[in-house]
């Protein structure tokens, strides 16, 4: 079963001191504005627990398995949220893939929220906005990469310890508490131009300059591939099941 490597080319390096850590709660949030953010993109553990409350199987599930960029896009047997690369991954932590737009909206209404804005993703990911921020960060300053003013300690193809995706809490963590909104998946926003979605952060595969919020891109809503995940967010008061 072919497998793309990091050094891989895309398809369509230091200042920062690496915090060190344990995995994190993936159901931890962050107070961002007027909403909370989940923490960390959604596990597969966390949509295993949504697609068996619900009876849910996903596109990739029944058609076949999620997709790959080899010669163009190619579906890949095997690959799901539950196996993203076609076995078992190391760490049910790791981010759910192989899920949809609609899926994924679908599990951040299940859980009480729904997928960020464009507003509300730049704001999270980029502008510092705990008056008394941890990891060096300042309060009310805007940075250049997710992860502060270089994209060191994100899971991209360069040189780090992950070769694909990594397990929630594990990377650098990043502007307002999060992890990942630079690097390891795209994730879906709820941003639609007709059957287009955007997609924000860059990946795994892809090098650092996908994380800045110019390098954002429209995928199919019914696109589903190993790269992409999401996280979302819940206004205040919402009750949730996450």
């Amino acid at each position: 079963m072919a497998l793309r490597l990091k050094n891989a080319p895309a398809v369509l390096s230091v200042a920062v001191l690496l915090v060190t850590c344990g995995q994190l709660s993936a159901n931890e949030r962050a107070l961002v504005g007027q909403f909370t953010i989940d923490r960390t993109e959604v596990t597969i553990g966390q949509f295993t627990g949504f697609a068996e409350a619900t009876g849910l199987m996903t596109a990739a599930e029944t058609l076949g398995g999620g997709h790959e960029w080899g010669s163009g896009w190619e579906r890949r047997p095997g690959w799901t949220y539950r196996t993203p690369f076609g076995e078992a991954p190391q760490s049910t932590s790791e981010p759910a893939v192989h899920v949809s737009w609609h899926e994924a909206a679908a599990y951040c209404a299940w859980a009480g929220g729904r997928l960020p804005t464009i507003e509300e993703w730049v704001q999270a990911a980029y502008r510092e906005t705990r008056p008394d921020p941890s990891a060096g960060f300042i309060a009310g300053r805007q940075y250049a990469y997710p992860v502060g003013d270089t994209p060191i300690g994100a899971n991209t193809r360069g040189d780090d310890p992950w070769p694909r995706h990594a397990a929630a809490g594990t990377t650098q963590v990043g502007v307002n508490g999060l992890y990942d909104m630079g690097g390891n998946v795209w994730e879906w926003l709820a941003d639609r131009d007709g059957q287009a979605a955007l997609t924000a952060g860059g990946s795994w595969w892809y090098g650092a300059e996908e994380m800045v919020s110019s390098a954002m891109q429209w995928k199919p809503v019914d696109f589903y591939v190993v790269y992409i995940g999401f996280r979302c967010v819940y206004d205040h008061g919402r009750a949730d099941k996450s």
